[in-house]
């Protein structure tokens, strides 16, 4: 799974040229699951925004918001069969910006799983590619815009990692992905694959991390 991602923004504006920025963006080097990340729906072109959502998406039939907690990552194999996601994944795709992730690795001799920490070797800030949905609650005022980051198969360099990789989408899936047009399963699923490893790069980093109380860039500091 992808459970803690890192955001620093200072690369967005090279990398994301064609998106309206609306709000400022503090860099992040520990966004953990329910808060709030930066996204750009598949609204219109004209309407092409990073905006945010909040981590965890709650589906529009949901009774109870806490249900997003359980909803942070999609399996990409299953997105059309599962109830939570077959909808969004036809009709509300998105892009979670970001510039790296975290994963925990059971080292021999340690007590506490090995935090790694996982980028571009280039460095730059790319996309996750999302579901996004819209809960509105009884007596809500303001509806909650939530999101999912979806998973896959693992490129053999990070299967020593994890079972499970974020799918990173290169740029020139970005217009398919977020065509605001209705789209079937078997024309998206062929984007949902390994991002390739050899642009990729994993380093130890510190405990700090395991809390999300720790936001600081001593969190992507090697050890």
């Amino acid at each position: 799974m992808c459970g803690r991602y890192t955001n620093q923004y200072e690369q967005l504006p090279l990398f994301f040229t064609k998106f309206e920025k609306t709000a400022e963006l503090t860099p992040r080097y520990n966004i953990a699951p329910t808060q709030d990340v930066a996204v750009v729906t598949n609204m219109p072109k004209n309407e092409r925004k990073i905006d945010f959502s909040r981590w965890g998406l709650i589906p529009s039939w949901a009774k109870d918001p806490k249900i997003g907690s359980r909803m942070i990552n999609a399996r990409s194999e299953t997105l059309s069969e599962k109830p939570s996601f077959r909808n969004a994944y036809r009709k509300r795709r998105c892009l979670i910006l970001a510039d790296g992730y975290y994963e925990w690795v059971a080292v021999r001799g340690l007590e506490k799983k090995q935090p790694v920490y996982i980028r571009l070797k280039s460095q730059q800030s790319f996309a996750f590619a999302g579901l996004w949905e819209v809960w509105r609650g009884k007596n809500m005022e303001v509806p909650i815009q939530s999101c999912t980051i979806i998973t896959c198969e693992p490129t053999d360099f990070l299967k020593k990692i994890h079972h499970r990789m974020p799918v990173i989408l290169p740029p020139e899936d970005y217009e398919q992905w977020l065509d605001p047009n209705e789209q079937s399963p078997t024309s998206l699923q062929q984007l949902l694959k390994p991002y390739e490893h050899e642009e990729m790069e994993a380093y130890a980093v510190s405990l700090l991390v395991n809390s999300p109380k720790n936001d600081t860039v001593e969190c992507i500091a090697p050890i």
